[in-house]
């Protein structure tokens, strides 16, 4: 790829931000006539109740910006290999939307049972975990961060292990999306960090995606930040947790999201703790609520520290991620 591709993949993000402002002008207004309203969960924060109605399924915005963004990169770069990511992360993004459409139907904040989701989820890691596999972008082994080693182990071991960790980090990623802007927030540094190691491992085709989804991401967190005007829904953050997992395979480097993902981990965990102590203790909590933000809310945290310092927590292991991947480089 030459260089002049390469800096056009660096200021598609641009272009990219300008679409998802655009967009988000017309697909805003399109869901609230279509009465796509968040249903907020009675279990949560109080004083998240005056959220009801803000229309859902805003990820729309970011999953378009990102189609058009792949599509004008991949003709002027003659490369396709973002395509089969974002094709992945689509998937996840409609499992969302279903589950976001049941929920606007039925105008509650239940949608897809939780099998359903996870059967759909499951059956779309492995046929993607299978097409990188035969197109030769996944070994069956894996790289250790901060070092040249790779450890090899039978593809017929391997394959669960990844399914299990796409299908814990898109839900992870879910998680996240809590309060007004987080997930957003937080995923922005994981693309920053994608596109600028398959840059640095020169696999420039890769870089296509994490680019066009972080102009895409920062012109939708101008609707999405506290006091939000749209959330992401399952829509959205299904297919973050998708575009997340798939670049990391991509670039066969699955143990990376232990260090990108530590937010996603540390909010599953947060969930995990307090449901496994609840039930040992017979109604005692660890945190005063889960996930861990909502905790940091009761505590009186606003929900803009919250994305401020969750946002900088990735920002800063992200940073980590990309240094550890100096043996490769």
């Amino acid at each position: 790829m030459t260089d002049a591709q390469i800096l056009a993949i660096i200021l598609s993000i641009i272009p990219c931000f300008a679409v998802a402002l655009i967009a988000g002008r017309f697909i805003i207004p399109w869901l609230r006539a279509m009465k796509a309203g968040q249903t907020i969960r009675e279990i949560g924060p109080s004083w998240h109740q005056s959220k009801t109605g803000t229309p859902a399924m805003g990820g729309l915005i970011f999953i378009l910006t990102s189609l058009i963004g792949v599509a004008v990169l991949g003709l002027v770069c003659k490369a396709w290999s973002s395509t089969l990511i974002f094709a992945f992360a689509l998937i996840f993004g409609a499992i969302g939307f279903l589950d976001d459409y049941k929920k606007v139907k039925k105008k509650q904040n239940e949608g897809l049972t939780a099998s359903q989701k996870f059967l759909l989820q499951l059956a779309a890691s492995a046929l993607y975990l299978y097409i990188l596999y035969r197109i030769g972008h996944l070994s069956s082994s894996l790289w250790i961060p901060f070092t040249g080693v790779r450890w090899s182990i039978p593809i017929w071991i391997y394959i669960p292990f990844a399914v299990f960790v796409i299908v814990g980090t898109v839900n992870a990623v879910n998680l996240t999306d809590g309060i007004d802007g987080l997930a957003t927030g937080v995923t922005m540094p994981l693309m920053i960090f994608f596109l600028v190691t398959a840059l640095a491992l020169k696999k420039a085709e890769l870089a296509i995606f994490p680019a066009a989804l972080l102009g895409g991401l920062a012109g939708f967190l101008c609707y999405n930040f506290h006091p939000a005007k749209t959330f992401m829904g399952d829509t959205g953050s299904l297919f973050l947790g998708g575009a997340v997992c798939g670049l990391a395979f991509a670039l066969d480097m699955p143990l990376i999201l232990v260090l990108v993902g530590l937010i996603y981990i540390i909010e599953t965990l947060s969930v995990i703790i307090q449901t496994t102590y609840f039930k040992a203790t017979h109604g005692k909590r660890v945190f005063k609520m889960a996930p861990i933000h909502h905790h940091f809310e009761m505590c009186g945290w606003s929900e803009v520290k919250i994305w401020t310092v969750f946002t900088a927590v990735s920002i800063v292991m992200c940073v980590i991620a990309y240094l550890s991947t100096a043996p490769l480089r």
